[in-house]
């Protein structure tokens, strides 16, 4: 069974960013890296991880 994530992650200007991903290791690396320049987050690092939970269903 495929599992997935929802995380919260805290921006430096104190906003949040909600996700939802298939790998969640890759997706955090890509956002503390600022892999994509169109992100959210791009600008708004460094992020801290606030909240990730695992699932298998996505409704």
């Amino acid at each position: 069974m495929k599992s997935y994530y929802v995380y919260i992650l805290r921006c430096a200007d104190d906003s949040y960013y909600v996700g939802v991903t298939g790998n969640f290791d890759k997706r955090w690396e890509q956002h503390r890296e600022g892999y994509f320049k169109a992100c959210y987050t791009f600008r708004r690092r460094p992020l801290i991880l606030e909240y990730h939970l695992e699932f298998n269903d996505v409704i």
